[in-house]
Order: C-alpha cells, then structure tokens, then sequence
C-alpha cells in the first residue's frame, strides 16, 4: 500500500486519476490539491465518488502534501509542473508529471512552449513514460514524465518498425483526429460550441507542440534523427484519438511480417491489442479503456504500410498511462485499477 496525491485534481485528467485511485487496491489515497474557490469533499465535483471517499479536495499547500504521501500525480498545465516538481523530489518524493514540462529538452521546451525552463537540472532525471516502449526504465524510476496523448497514439504505431529498421525515416505522416477533452478544460469548449458542433477541422497543421515530442522519442529509438509530419484534426466527439500513419518500406513487406514486429514488440503489453488483417480499429471499442488498439494494411506495390491506432486520449493517452506507470514503478500489477 502506498500513500497518494494528485495535484491538480480538478482537471481532466486529474479527475480520471482519482476516479482510478478511488478502486485501486494498492492505493492509499491521501491528498487532493487543485485551485479551487472554497475546499470541497470530492464527491461533489465527482457525484459518481459519492459514498466511496469522503476525501476533501483542498487548495494548493505543498508543505501538507509533503508529509501525507509518497508519491504524486501532477495533473498540472503546462508550465505550472517545473514550479512543483523541485520541492516535492527534493523531498523524496517519487513523481508523475501529466505536463509537458519534462519531455523536451530546455531549448525546444522554451521554443515550443514559449517560456523559459525553471528547473533544467531536473529534465534529465525524468524517465519518458511510455511503457511498452521503455518498461525497464519505468522500473527504477522516480520521476517520470507522462507522454503527450498525441505521440502515444502515434509512437506506439511507428516504433517497432523503426526498430527493426524496416521504414524508410524521410516521409513518415500521421494524420490524427481527437476529441475536445484532448485540449484539456476550457471555458466555452463543449459540444454545443458552433465552432465544434458539426464541425471537423485540422489546426496547429505541422506546428503542434507535440511534433518535438514525437520527434525526439523516436530519434532517441532510431538513433539518428526523425522528422514525423504530424497533422491534428478536431472532432466534434468528448473523447478519442485516431491516428493513421503512412510509412514508407525499406523493401516490399508481406503483411504478416510487419504484422508480427508489432505482435512480437507488444507479446507481453496487456493493453495493447492488435486487429486481425482487414481490420481496424474505432473510436468507440476505446472509450473509456486504457487500451492501444491498432489495425495494419500494407500495399506491396507501392511499398506502403499504413497503420491505424486508437486510444483513449484522457486514459492511455494521459491519466489511465500516468496509473499504468505507477504500478510498474511499484512492482503492482501492471493493469491494476485499469480494467474495471
């Protein structure tokens, strides 16, 4: 059993990690903190909470937080995380940022996030937590930082063929489509809003923050340096994130081979799940799932494999992935809290 607080709590993805902490069995969960206008029992902002925790969600104080937990959720935006993160690894604390401020090195983070890095020291502890790519390293973390809900819908579909060096590196593109929660809360964005209701549009078209990500992770597995053209598109749903990446061959490729890196990489990942040929997956089969579902087609003649991959951006793209990672961090069942 191991004492838990998630800072942050009223976000997004802050509620999804206490809505999982609340049935996890391994978990004690101590401290809630968020900016909130007055200190509430949690089950009022999360009705479906009521009559499992009486745990009340307070304002921000790090000194309190500090003496009733071990490890922390940082369910923070960007920019906010490298003011908090400091005090509480200091402190001997383990750490889990859902924010970007440690999965970039300090020049493309202040370039891409348009602030300046306050805690550069710590951008190098910080273990890239993206499970089935880099499991080991999760093991003996203390710190991680949470990957991005793009690049995991992307990186899982492209890595292992990467890794067997079997794709051409010049003209990798993925095309990804994601629900309205995947811009975290913000105020008029909802499904009635006119500039989303009905609506189907790409934005941040090449230039979205999340194409450093992307790039650096899968330079680091490739070892020499990647350019992934990356398209986001927003869909008039809540949740989800669809990704279709094209990726040219090194030679011409028969399914089941490309087909078996991905099963082969994945053997021992229990949320991943691989469709039969001529199937893909959606959106729907996702929802609410810490899941990684991913549907291949290979065109010989054109030397084309095309992958499709769906997750859950506010799960395995965000908190569910964040709860993943502790488990392994803590020698916990790996899907522990996950599947229900």
């Amino acid at each position: 059993m191991i004492k838990v607080g998630v800072i942050g709590a009223t976000g997004y993805t802050g509620e999804e990690i206490v809505k999982i902490l609340i049935r996890h069995k391994d978990v004690d969960l101590a401290v809630l903190q968020a900016v909130i206008e007055k200190e509430v029992p949690i089950s009022d902002i999360l009705p479906e909470l009521k009559g499992k925790t009486n745990l009340v969600c307070k304002k921000p104080d790090l000194e309190e937080a500090k003496k009733k937990a071990e490890l922390f959720f940082l369910a923070l935006p960007h920019t906010v995380s490298m003011k908090i993160a400091p005090a509480l690894l200091e402190a001997g604390k383990k750490v889990i940022d859902l924010s970007a401020d440690y999965r970039l090195e300090a020049g493309e983070y202040e370039k891409w996030y348009k602030t300046k890095h306050i805690d550069t020291a710590n951008i190098e502890k910080a273990v890239y937590g993206l499970p089935e790519l880099f499991r080991e390293k999760v093991k003996k973390a203390h710190f991680i930082a949470n990957p991005g809900c793009y690049p995991t819908g992307a990186m899982l579909a492209i890595a292992p063929l990467l890794e067997k060096n079997l794709i051409q590196t010049d003209n990798i593109i993925c095309d990804a489509k994601s629900g309205i929660t995947g811009a975290g809360r913000k105020p008029g964005w909802n499904l009635e809003n006119p500039d989303i209701k009905g609506n189907f549009k790409a934005y941040k078209v090449n230039s979205h923050q999340h194409s450093p990500e992307i790039d650096r992770i899968l330079s680091e597995i490739h070892g020499k340096g990647i350019k992934v053209t990356f398209v986001p598109h927003l869909l008039p749903l809540e949740r989800g994130i669809l990704s279709t990446v094209y990726m040219k061959a090194k030679s011409g490729l028969e399914y089941e081979k490309v087909a078996g890196v991905f099963r082969e990489k994945y053997k021992n990942c229990p949320f991943v799940r691989i469709k039969p040929e001529g199937e893909f997956p959606q959106l729907k089969e996702v929802a609410c799932t810490n899941f990684f579902d991913l549907g291949l087609a290979v065109d010989k003649s054109k030397k084309l494999i095309i992958a499709v991959s769906a997750i859950d951006n506010l799960l395995k793209g965000a908190a569910g992935q964040a709860v993943q990672n502790m488990n392994i961090m803590c020698a916990f069942e790996e899907t522990e809290g996950l599947t229900n």
